[in-house]
């Protein structure tokens, strides 16, 4: 998910259950499979009412379908790799992954593209900045659910009516490829300096990736001292500059090009830069900094097709993913589970776990969008990222 988002590895985990429900719906599948009356169907939990389903219910109502599709879930990005096996060893269903790279716009045109669908190209679940929540809720392309944990996640974090919820965040910083760098970026003003011609990259495309236009959005918060409505225009004036300086390329990092040093200076969410840091076992050398301002949090937000193929394996994926076991397996990817609060009051985060987060302090000064903020300022540096930034 190169983006937005990006989204930005991610992983996951859950508890067992009863089986008397699985054997009630495995007969009835039985049933429906050997003659023409479906009767597996009445059986099925109801999904009209958004309400939580009992966890041994949905797995058995899962098993029917057999597997889940997927969109955006690259495995370095939030640790999704570990989730996602995590997922498919603890109930057995087979995993289809769509379009790892991905970024948030893309994930609502594949609902679009595939409404009439139930093919192997129709995403389950999707994985999105939270500034497109708006869109896919305009548009009709989520269906509501409130997981078992919904009471939990913050009230700012996640809709009312259950169509989406955040499910972790980071915030954007520096990742700087040593010795080649000499001298690393502290702030945003500073990749403007002649040093860094041609060393300056970002890792998504601005007019799919909420990670990139996050990215214009910081350097603007950075110029306007934080001033959320004068950021985007300065953002895009930010980058105008850099690209007139040479310091900009316009290629889309990711931990290869890293590797390669290829991008040597790259703007990213911090739970992925933390990743390549681990990753690339130091070859080549990361140097992971969150700028002295314009401090960006991005909050990414979950949600279920409204025309998805496999709706029960949809919910059992989001109850897996926001349930104690899935957002800890975000906190070893780095990522700050959007339920850290009630986790860390109940005692159930793991201690070196936490540890390797960075400093609390450099969360602080963290500046978090409302949707409202989010989607208007998206909305903006699109429609004007190549007009002011390349004159077009």
């Amino acid at each position: 998910m190169s983006s937005s988002t990006q989204h930005p590895s991610k992983k996951a985990s859950r508890r067992d259950f009863l089986k008397v429900g699985a054997t009630v719906l495995g007969t009835s599948a039985v049933l429906a499979a050997c003659g023409p009356q479906a009767t597996e169907v009445a059986n099925l939990p109801d999904l009209t009412s958004g309400n939580s389903i009992p966890l041994e219910d949905l797995i058995a109502a899962a098993k029917t379908e057999g597997q889940l599709t997927t969109i955006a879930l690259p495995h370095d990005w939030a640790n999704y790799g570990e989730i996602i096996e995590t997922f498919k060893t603890k109930y057995g269903l087979t995993i289809n992954e769509l379009n790892p790279d991905a970024g948030s716009a893309d994930e609502l045109e594949a609902i679009r593209a595939n409404k009439e669908s139930k093919g192997p190209q129709a995403p389950d679940v999707i994985d999105i900045g939270i500034g497109h929540t708006a869109t896919a809720l305009a548009d009709g392309l989520v269906a509501k659910y409130k997981v078992s944990t919904w009471d939990s996640i913050p009230d700012d974090a996640k809709n009312p009516d259950g169509y989406w919820w955040g499910e972790y965040y980071g915030v954007l910083a520096f990742e700087v490829v040593k010795p080649d760098v000499e001298n690393t970026p502290q702030d945003w003003e500073d990749l403007l300096k002649p040093e860094y011609k041609g060393k300056v990259a970002m890792a998504g495309d601005v007019l799919k990736s909420n990670q990139a236009v996050q990215t214009v959005m910081a350097a603007g918060l950075s110029r306007t001292g934080g001033d959320i409505e004068k950021a985007p225009e300065a953002g895009l004036q930010f980058w105008k500059e850099m690209v007139d300086s040479g310091n900009f390329i316009p290629v889309i990092a990711d931990q290869g090009r890293i590797a390669q040093r290829e991008t040597l200076i790259v703007m990213e969410w911090d739970y992925l830069a933390l990743a390549n840091r681990d990753a690339l076992g130091g070859n080549p050398e990361l140097d992971i900094v969150v700028p002295k301002s314009g401090v960006l949090a991005g909050p990414y937000a979950g949600g279920i097709s409204a025309y998805a193929p496999h709706p029960y394996a949809a919910r059992l994926w989001w109850e897996f993913v926001m349930s104690d076991e899935g957002q800890n397996l975000y906190l070893k990817g780095y990522a700050h589970p959007i339920r850290y609060n009630d986790m860390a009051a109940r005692g159930v985060i793991p201690a070196d776990l936490a540890a390797k987060l960075p400093p609390a302090e450099n969360y602080e000064r963290a500046t978090f969008l409302s949707v409202e903020q989010l989607q208007a300022s998206n909305k903006y540096i699109t429609e004007n990222w190549r007009k002011v930034v390349y004159g077009e």
